[in-house]
């Protein structure tokens, strides 16, 4: 895969998105320089959006599915509290570009997309890039119980519910950001597993994300 330049305009933009992000609360200087090192431009295939990348905005990706918006993926990463070398589990690879900004944050990323184009159009751009995570073709409502658990697990579509896989996947003391709800909107959710097993759950509003697919998408 041939990747579009990364030149002096694009840094600039970056970093002009990166001053918007911490306008709209984000504060974990980590995680704002993981944003403004990873290309965006890079992940988006259409032409008619590239000039656009950098705008807070959500994109088409195909396959029904979008790249999410630069404060939805700085927010959700915020909220993760990652630690270098933490194992994370994501759910919804996409285009990969919440993928590139947790290894920009030194986690050990395993990823699962349910869309098959996507996945291996996503491996070559993330390959194409120098870009090491897991990728997995496969059924996110399962987890990857043979890579388990996991210091943290981070879902990137709006699932209906909570699946019991995705928390009992995760270590004691680890977390698990997820949108939960039907229809458009849904409630940002941060669960944590505490030492004793049991779990703490806290809403932290309203956001909006493609549905959560189960083993029936193609």
């Amino acid at each position: 895969m041939s990747l579009l330049k990364d030149d002096f305009r694009h840094q600039g933009l970056r970093r002009k998105l990166v001053d918007h992000l911490r306008t709209k609360g984000v504060r974990d200087e980590a995680v704002l320089q993981a944003i403004g090192r990873v290309p965006r431009h890079q992940f988006i295939d259409d032409s008619a959006f590239l000039e656009l990348a950098y705008e807070d905005k959500a994109f088409p990706i195909g396959c029904g599915q979008t790249i999410s918006q630069p404060y939805t993926v700085a927010f959700q990463t915020e909220l993760l509290q990652l630690a270098k070398g933490m194992k994370v589990l994501e759910i919804g690879t996409g285009s990969g570009y919440q993928t590139a900004v947790l290894l920009e944050l030194g986690a050990k990323v395993h990823s699962i997309e349910r869309q098959r184009p996507l996945y291996l159009r996503t491996k070559e751009r993330l390959a194409a890039m120098g870009y090491r995570p897991n990728l997995i073709y496969g059924d996110g409502y399962k987890g990857l119980p043979r890579e388990g658990p996991f210091d943290r697990v981070l879902v990137t579509c709006g699932a209906p519910f909570v699946p019991e896989d995705l928390l009992t996947q995760l270590k004691p003391g680890g977390r698990l950001v997820i949108p939960v709800g039907e229809g458009d909107v849904q409630r940002m959710l941060c669960i944590d597993r505490k030492p004793d097993g049991t779990f703490e759950q806290r809403d932290l509003g309203a956001f909006r994300f493609v549905p959560m697919l189960g083993n029936t998408a193609k």
